[in-house]
């Protein structure tokens, strides 16, 4: 059976360093991914998502192990884009604002009549009320720097200015939604060693010349 380790098959994507930001080129990817609002350290929606996300995308890759296509890999990390529509009033003070898309990205190997056959799967056996809302998209990001921020999530702040000068020292401009990608398991490992790649998609500030 072969075993596919897509963190490493995409590793400038799921690695970075903590010590100086680097530009990616992020191809278009497949997620399952739910879309909310609200304070994810207070939200029922957010709650409810994430396991949701987590429960398809376990069934799925198990899915996939028992099939004929005979693939065994490890479930990818959690990620979250989020913003406010106005992005000039985000702040930490108005978390119940923030609008928020979490997401786990999903190998080639998944179609949507897999997901739908998972999903049913799932359904009849566990109560997840969020399992409905969630969508099997392609998203594509394109030009983005990131960074890697060990700590917890309320001390990102030096980290995200860090990378945010990095791009408007290449002529860049901030292009999309913040981007977290969550490699550590919060229930887990103490708060100080969690370990979040931040990506900002760019595109240019200037016309050369």
């Amino acid at each position: 059976m072969a075993k596919i380790d897509y963190k490493k098959e995409l590793k400038e994507l799921y690695a970075a360093s903590a010590k100086q930001p680097a530009l990616v080129e992020v191809p278009t990817l497949n997620y399952l991914r739910v879309d909310g609002i609200g304070d994810p350290n207070t939200s029922n929606a957010y709650r409810e998502a994430v396991e949701s996300l987590f429960s398809l995308s376990y069934t799925i890759k198990f899915t996939i192990k028992k099939s004929s296509a005979g693939i065994d890999y490890g479930v990818m990390p959690l990620e979250g884009l989020w913003w406010m529509d106005d992005m000039s009033q985000f702040s930490v003070a108005r978390k119940d604002e923030w609008k928020w898309t979490m997401m786990i990205m999903q190998p080639p190997v998944v179609t949507q009549p897999i997901v739908e056959a998972c999903r049913s799967e799932l359904a009849r056996k566990k109560n997840l009320p969020a399992l409905p809302q969630v969508e099997f998209t392609a998203f594509t990001e394109g030009n983005a720097a990131q960074i890697l921020h060990v700590g917890p999530f309320t001390e990102e702040g030096p980290t995200i200015e860090k990378l945010h000068t990095f791009i408007h020292a290449r002529g860049l401009k901030l292009s999309g939604k913040h981007h977290e990608i969550y490699l550590s398991d919060i229930r887990r490992g103490a708060p100080a060693k969690w370990k979040t790649i931040i990506r900002q998609p760019v595109e240019q500030d200037r016309a050369p010349g």
